[in-house]
């Protein structure tokens, strides 16, 4: 037996791993069984390659836990170690094994060694996160002899000879009080699944279980033979196929084995770039039921294959993060724990890459399957929406696919509701309702002179028409709710200043407002008495004010009273003279102005309804 003290250049590495190099105790599954895949891939190259003899035996790693025994033991039938690669890749912590094998070999595998995934150095040190002791037995696949490597504290350590037999390496973990909840087979199994359903080699997780004693009197059961267990893992994720050899079925079966989501999803896209750097994967577009539920997309990194982390902002573009899908990416420049990337210039070509290609399935679905893709923009548009003003690049290519329902129903593009409801000459406005039944009255007076209105009626879409503005500026295209201005309403015709003078002195009075505007214009529907409008960009500002200030926040709305000089009801009103009988007529007028556009706050409604009782019951009496 030796004895030596792990060779490090830093003091008090232990508590550095248990604190901060890994935020996840769990990790620990992952980093073993990606080394126990490594050692099983240095093994089958060198097969491969005449430097060993090969045998019939598959590769797989064992998981198993112990509760009687309180341990969890990890075995690989790789390519072992002898006792000077423990000490070398073990006790000096320094060293890479993975990176000294890829060295090595660099020239005779001709980039073959970049399927090794990990460094079996301080990924192996995160057992201690959880163990109060460690024990690696290894057999090289040299005909070197056994050896055992024993620490309670990861500093120090003993050697001695091992009685394994077989190639490889086992790992066993004396799980401390803290952690015994990872002998539990369910939570094993679910930290299994979690970091490694989809290594490149076969994992089987056993339990070690105490024979049943028989009870007095009855005779001993005969034992059955125990059911080989299955693997937990998919060696071959979808991914790793190419697009052409995956049908829509097995797209759909991935996702819901994947994300536990039952509803379908609207489309993929499959990645798979080979240069100028690997990267496969697939991003599936799910149905999003409300707004509340658009944000809980997600992606899952990997790195050959072993899962790294969900939602990295740095890889997948943040409006991406809307989507859910698996993304494989061998080259990313991780840092010893794999969980946070360091500042590459790959990083930012991926990033983009996986936009272009989002952007480019999304105006190939419009070009190709425009039915299909309309049918299913009611649940993409806040996610397409977000990505053009998140990134301008992302906007430009997929510009030209940006639909807008109408309130019949339909479905234009930007410029198909130009081409249809702005005459040459005329200012390129773009009419819009955010409550469709709210807003009802003035759909219909716009659709009854010929012009259509579009909805917009989420929460990106206050954000995003000022984008599109500002965007599409050189057009001057601009957009107005259908209560921001009433000149499409109205006609041209000479208006006394002096009537509208009074009027606006009395309705001023009624609304109990000094600050609304009043104007007097022959309207193109005889019916019409009133309605009152709201600047545009003011709206914007104070929804915007309210929204991210709070109640506390809101601006008041510079409002505007448009009275029909045509409807005879107007007329009598400038005729009429002040009192009561008059100032009960513009107040009626007023409420059902603001009716048009919004509901009544509650003591206006209260003072409508008292007021409408009380017209009808004169209007009997008479």
């Amino acid at each position: 037996m030796s004895r030596g003290t792990v060779s490090i250049n830093a003091e008090n590495i232990m508590p550095v791993i248990k604190q901060w190099l890994y935020s996840d105790k769990d990790i620990f599954a992952r980093e073993l069984i990606s080394n126990g895949c490594d050692a099983i891939k240095k093994y089958r190259w060198l097969v491969g390659n005449g430097k060993a003899e090969g045998d019939d035996a598959p590769d797989r790693i064992d998981v198993i836990t112990d509760k009687e025994k309180g341990t969890l033991t990890f075995i690989d039938n790789g390519i072992g170690m002898t006792e000077y690669e423990i000490v070398k890749y073990i006790a000096q912590v320094a060293f890479s094994g993975a990176t000294d094998f890829i060295t090595k070999y660099t020239e005779e595998s001709k980039g073959e060694g970049a399927g090794i995934i990990g460094h079996f150095g301080l990924g192996f040190y995160s057992a201690f996160m959880v163990s109060d002791k460690v024990v690696i037995d290894s057999k090289s696949y040299d005909g070197s002899p056994a050896v055992r490597w024993t620490s309670e504290d990861g500093m120090e350590y003993e050697i001695e000879p091992s009685d394994r037999t077989e190639r490889g390496t086992a790992i066993t973990l004396y799980i401390d009080d803290a952690d015994k909840d990872f002998l539990n087979l369910w939570t094993l199994r679910e930290t299994l699944e979690k970091h490694c359903a989809f290594m490149p080699v076969p994992i089987y997780v056993t339990e070690v279980k105490k024979p049943e004693e028989p009870k007095e009197g009855e005779e001993k059961k005969e034992e059955k033979e125990p059911e080989e267990p299955k693997p937990i893992n998919d060696i071959h994720p979808l991914w790793m196929k190419r697009p052409n050899e995956c049908t829509d079925e097995e797209y759909r079966e991935f996702y819901r084995k994947v994300f536990h989501d039952f509803e379908e999803p609207l489309f993929w896209i499959h990645l798979n770039a080979e240069y100028p750097f690997n990267l496969k994967g697939i991003l599936y577009f799910p149905r999003i039921k409300n707004e509340f539920t658009a944000s809980e997309g997600v992606i899952k990194l990997y790195n050959n294959q072993v899962f790294v982390a969900d939602n990295i902002k740095e890889v997948i573009p943040e409006f991406l993060l809307l989507l859910k899908g698996c993304v494989d990416c061998p080259d990313l420049p991780l840092n010893v724990s794999r969980s946070f990337l360091q500042n590459d210039g790959y990083v930012k070509k991926m990033a983009a890459y996986i936009t272009r290609k989002v952007a480019d399935r999304l105006v190939s679905e419009f070009n190709t399957k425009r039915e299909d893709y309309q049918r299913y923009w009611d649940d993409i548009h806040p996610f397409v929406k977000y990505g053009c003003i998140k990134d301008e690049k992302f906007y430009e290519r997929v510009k030209g696919a940006l639909i807008y329902k109408t309130t019949a129903g339909e479905y234009v593009t930007l410029d198909e509701y130009l081409n249809k409801n702005c005459a040459d000459g005329e200012d390129k406005v773009v009419y819009y309702a955010s409550d469709e039944k709210r807003q009802a009255q003035m759909i219909q007076l716009y659709n009854d002179q010929g012009k259509d209105v579009i909805l917009l009626d989420t929460l990106i879409d206050n954000n995003f028409i000022s984008f599109l503005e500002y965007s599409e500026r050189e057009q001057k295209v601009s957009f107005k709710r259908v209560d921001a201005a009433a000149d499409s309403l109205t006609e041209d015709g000479e208006i006394s200043e002096d009537a509208r003078k009074k009027l606006e002195g009395l309705f001023r009075k009624v609304m109990n407002d000094d600050q609304v505007d009043v104007q007097l214009k022959p309207f193109k529907d005889d019916a019409l008495i009133a309605m009152i409008t709201v600047d545009e960009q003011n709206r914007r500002f104070t929804e915007m004010s309210s929204r991210w200030g709070g109640p506390d926040m809101k601006l008041p709305e510079k409002r505007t009273l448009v009275l029909n000089d045509k409807h005879p009801l107007v007329k009598w009103l400038q005729d009429a003279d002040e009192g009561e009988k008059t100032e009960t007529v513009c107040a009626q007028v007023a409420d059902l102005a603001e009716m048009a556009r919004q509901p009544l706050v509650a003591d206006r409604m209260v003072d409508f309804l008292r007021r409408s009782n009380q017209l009808l019951t004169e209007l009997i009496e008479k």
